[in-house]
């Protein structure tokens, strides 16, 4: 019987501390699956999050992590709608199969052919970052000319919102906590980067947009969220999707009332889910017609092989990191 290497854990925690590289058998695919060889994976928040049990999905012990990657198949499915040797990217979610081995089976329904001329490394990038993006930006409503507040403004979500609402005319402040990223975002379309270390996030915002912000994408919950939301104007939109600094976000009841703000939650999974087969399609389409363009950026920090996946997390953890941090094989 052939192996393979895959990282899994035998119990829920830090990744540094439950993660382990094992030799496993290569999975064989259903009728209505594909077998992939995987060639590139990243390492989002999310991941760490489901390692950690904290995630929407829970892990089924013991597991594999990583939700989406790129490669090649390497075993048709039974109707030939991927053959052998097709390019494609794909996530795991929906799944208790990880992204982080170096083969894996999917249902062909979760896996897509790669565009022309798109790399590994930014297929592997290509779902929950981007696509997030773009839904969250269609889904605000904001139009040419409005302000949006972007916190953690330097992760790879922020920089994809940033290039996204750019794309459309969309004003876009965002936050950080290192000041070499200042300059490094404004070359992403950022009209104002603060450094909440140093800066008064609101007092920063009213210098130019005297009203506040029409929305925030927040994905750091706590003190930032709550600072955040005194910047929205009246009748303004919260969008909270992740929760970075393990707080929750502490509410100002006086904001909410008088200035009727909405706070709404997002999460991918969920709307994949809930829309239909051509509203999805259509999500892809637009992000993937987002990645081509010549003056999008998907960058890559580090990438470390499957098997030096402690370092990999070690460089994730790193501050003030720019660019993603990728398994590869």
């Amino acid at each position: 019987m052939i192996h393979m290497k895959e990282v899994i854990f035998e119990e829920t925690g830090r990744a540094m501390d439950v993660l382990k590289v094992r030799e496993a058998p290569i999975p064989e695919p259903k009728p209505l699956e594909v077998q992939i060889e995987v060639k590139a994976r990243n390492i989002n928040p999310s991941d760490l999050m489901f390692i950690r049990g904290r995630y929407g999905v829970k892990p089924d012990l013991p597991s594999s992590a990583g939700f989406e990657a790129a490669g090649i198949v390497s075993k048709a499915d039974a109707e030939g709608k991927f053959p052998v040797g097709t390019r494609v990217m794909f996530t795991s979610q929906g799944t208790n199969m990880g992204t982080w081995r170096e083969y894996i089976t999917l249902p062909v329904r979760q896996v897509f052919p790669m565009p022309e001329g798109m790399s590994f490394e930014v297929a592997c990038q290509a779902f929950v970052n981007p696509v997030t993006a773009v839904a969250m930006v269609n889904r605000s409503g904001l139009k040419a000319g409005d302000w949006l507040l972007v916190t953690a403004g330097a992760s790879a979500f922020g920089k994809f919102a940033i290039q996204v609402a750019r794309s459309k005319g969309i004003n876009v402040v965002c936050t950080v906590r290192h000041d070499e990223q200042k300059a490094y975002l404004t070359e992403f379309g950022a009209q104002l980067v603060v450094n909440t270390e140093k800066e008064d996030l609101k007092q920063a915002i009213s210098t130019i947009v005297a009203d506040g912000v029409s929305a925030v994408f927040d994905a750091v919950g706590g003190e930032l969220a709550a600072n955040a939301l005194s910047c929205i104007r009246p009748l303004g939109k919260m969008f909270v999707f992740g929760v970075l600094s393990m707080q929750d976000l502490p509410l100002n009841t006086g904001l909410l009332i008088f200035k009727e703000i909405t706070i709404e939650g997002f999460w991918l999974s969920s709307l994949l889910k809930r829309i239909n087969d051509e509203e999805r399609a259509k999500l892809y389409q637009e992000t993937q017609g987002f990645l081509m363009r010549n003056d999008t950026r998907a960058e890559v920090a580090e990438k470390f092989p499957l098997t030096e996946v402690k370092a990999a997390i070690e460089a994730y953890n790193k501050p003030g990191r720019n660019g993603k941090i990728l398994l590869v094989s």
